[in-house]
């Protein structure tokens, strides 16, 4: 099979079967074979029914139904352990994302040996405040963090090799960082492609300000994951270490201080009255405490075993 179609969506049956019209349209024309498995993220409004008629008429349309919304990131993961193409492109549901851009994504995998390439909605359609200025934040960070000169890791068009798909595991608000995680997956060749966005057609943006902060945090947890996750010991001991050194020559600065007085009879506090004996303690405790979390860290990461971060309630 050529392409599998990934196609992740929450609450849009208006526009599934003019996706799917568009989809077919350019996909015969090409003479690809393929396959589009819409996932269904817990919608609402039954685009599972209108997925499930789409699959009983049509052989290349495959669906997944979750029990309830679990997210982007774990549809597309979903989705990705499915595909059975060549080559695997992802889309949103929304028609905001252009099917004519396949044939071009297809051909930079297969011909020009990419592993993976990101669009880039260069000319945007959306509201400035709620989505491009927050985007070009994402992204400016995105682009220091993962040192990966892409304009617009967040764009849901995107195409892999089939390998890439099956390599990463997608979890969280990861799916705006994909590209990062290829890289680390090592897979080097990534590229960009500028592509065409357009307006959304029907219903309305699932963009929120709390995704702002989901973002951010999961780009620190990419930059820890990164550097660290196989040896914590390395982030957090070196932390307890540097505790431990300031609380202990607090210490001994505090105890030479009280020895020199006592030996000269000159007038001094308690030790326990001089508030940076209380800074080294509480120096002392905080690097034990990072050398705990190094530690209970690498034990995890020994015994660490894949969990499945979502449940599937139907498949057509």
């Amino acid at each position: 099979m050529d392409i599998s179609v990934v196609i992740p969506l929450l609450n849009e049956k208006e526009s599934l079967p003019e996706l799917h019209r568009w989809i077919k349209e350019v996909m015969d024309r090409e003479g690809f074979s393929y396959e589009i498995l819409f996932i269904d993220d817990g919608s609402t409004d039954g685009s599972w029914e209108v997925i499930r008629e789409l699959s009983r008429k049509n052989r290349e349309v495959k669906g997944i139904k979750f029990r309830r919304n679990y997210g982007k990131s774990q549809a597309l993961n979903a989705g990705f352990l499915r595909t059975q193409g060549e080559v695997v492109i992802t889309m949103d549901a929304d028609l905001q994302d252009n099917p004519e851009e396949i044939p071009e994504l297809y051909k930079m995998i297969k011909e020009e040996g990419f592993d993976l390439v990101s669009g880039w909605k260069k000319v945007r359609h959306d509201s400035k405040i709620k989505k491009n200025i927050p985007s070009k934040l994402f992204n400016w960070a995105a682009r220091k963090v993962s040192g990966l000169p892409l304009h617009d890791f967040n764009c849901g068009l995107k195409a892999y090799d089939q390998k890439v798909t099956k390599d990463i595991n997608v979890y969280g608000e990861m799916h705006r960082y994909i590209p990062f995680l290829a890289k680390n997956a090592g897979f080097n060749k990534i590229g960009e492609k500028i592509v065409q966005h357009q307006a959304r057609k029907y219903g309305e943006t699932k963009f929120g300000s709390d995704r702002f902060i989901k973002g951010v945090l999961d780009l620190i947890t990419l930059w820890f994951l990164t550097r660290f996750s196989k040896r914590p010991m390395h982030l957090f001991g070196s932390l307890g270490l540097l505790m431990f050194l300031i609380g202990g020559i607090t210490i001994i600065g505090i105890l030479a201080v009280k020895a020199y007085k006592l030996i000269y009879h000159i007038p001094a506090h308690l030790v326990t009255d001089r508030p940076w004996f209380y800074i080294a303690i509480a120096a002392m405790i905080l690097g034990s405490q990072f050398f705990l979390t190094g530690f209970l860290g690498e034990m995890i990461i020994s015994n660490n075993e894949h969990i499945k971060r979502y449940t599937i309630e139907e498949e057509v």
